[in-house]
């Protein structure tokens, strides 16, 4: 059975809400709709929907504060938002894109247009997600922030990284930091240094992404080798360390191979004599052995 896109149309017309169902269900596309703001939001937090179409101007709660309260929501900010209103001014307009619209169309809508909008928008949605994901998998230090030094995207490694320097009260200061740094207008390779008082950073600019954001990856300088340290440790070569540190960060071989840029098969030999090496018989136990030797070093 083939996915079908899951798409929430929020307006207060019904006769906009069954125009457009009948477009979408003709494109292959589920429909949900919602008739003012606090029920978009409820419904898009119990469905996901993956892209939302939002008319500006409804009762209680307008368009604009239904995208800014979306926007807000980790889970849900990742959703495309596409306003569909009368408003043309030039105001407006730009209000739209400021608190989070991907797209903005002016009524009266134009079906053929609108499912074509759509679909790109919902192939660079899951190119962004299928991105953060490989650098998830990968272990990868990289983060996006706004022009005012918030993050608004991070891997695991960062979140770790920054839960340190939020203890220490001075992510505030980290991010005072990255905001005067932007204003600079740094390049692909410059870098920022930072101390938190118990970490010493540096933050490395990558460039700005589709969706305006700054990415840059973040380094911890107090960081131990950490394959330096098991190569020693465990008198194995360079590349059986590089695996044996990714498989104590519970990588699939196949996770391995996509971070080390060599074949799973590849992957498989190192392990067959670093088990040999360690004189073990299973990935646990020598897992197992990494991690505890790299949770000593910390603690000493």
């Amino acid at each position: 059975m083939s996915y079908s896109n899951l798409v929430l149309v929020v307006d207060d017309s019904p006769d906009t809400l069954g125009m457009l169902s009948t477009a979408l269900e003709q494109a292959n596309m589920t429909t949900l709709v919602a008739l003012e703001g606090t029920q978009a939001l409820n419904i898009s937090k119990k469905m996901m929907p993956d892209v939302i179409l939002l008319d500006a101007i409804m009762p209680r709660m307008d368009g604009f504060e239904t995208c800014r309260r979306l926007k807000a929501d980790a889970s849900l900010k990742n959703i495309p938002v596409i306003f569909m209103t009368g408003l043309s001014d030039t105001e407006s307009i730009v209000k739209g894109f400021e608190v989070g619209g991907v797209d903005y169309l002016t009524k009266p809508i134009n079906p053929l247009e609108l499912i074509a909008r759509i679909n790109v928008h919902l192939l660079n949605a899951r190119a962004t997600l299928s991105a953060q994901a490989a650098l998830d998998s990968a272990g990868q230090s990289i983060f996006a922030i706004t022009d005012d030094g918030k993050k608004t995207w991070a891997t695991p490694q960062v979140n770790e990284l920054l839960e340190l320097v939020t203890r220490s009260n001075t992510l505030a200061s980290l991010e005072r930091s990255l905001s005067i740094w932007l204003t600079r207008g740094p390049v692909e390779g410059d870098k920022m240094h930072f101390n938190s008082g118990e970490k010493n950073l540096t933050v490395v600019y990558f460039g700005l992404s589709s969706s305006n954001e700054h990415m840059v990856r973040l380094i911890d300088d107090d960081a131990v080798d950490e394959v330096e340290l098991l190569r020693s440790q465990f008198s194995i070569t360079p590349r059986e360390a590089d695996v044996f540190l990714w498989l104590a960060r519970g990588k699939t071989n196949r996770e391995i191979a996509l971070v080390l840029e060599v074949s799973p098969r590849t992957v498989n030999k190192h392990l067959e004599q670093l088990f040999k090496k360690l004189d073990v018989d299973n990935r646990t136990s020598a897992a197992a052995m990494a991690i505890q030797c790299l949770h000593k070093q910390r603690v000493d």
